[in-house]
């Protein structure tokens, strides 16, 4: 029950960022919306999203 409710709230974030990716705050939300949809790719065995959100995450602290 925690990883869904998680997982939602990463997938509200990532809605909400787009708006503000032009700011620092917008990347934070991104990075932040991220993290969280990554815990339920795990839990999920799906790797390829872990690979893919894990060098996102990395491109937007580069970029920040």
């Amino acid at each position: 029950m925690l990883v869904k409710t998680i997982a939602w709230i990463g997938a509200v974030i990532m809605m909400a960022a787009p708006f503000l990716i032009d700011t620092w705050q917008g990347k934070a939300l991104m990075i932040c919306g991220l993290m969280c949809l990554t815990i339920q790719a795990v839990k999920l065995r799906a790797f390829n999203l872990v690979l893919i959100n894990t060098i996102s995450i990395g491109g937007y602290l580069y970029v920040s």
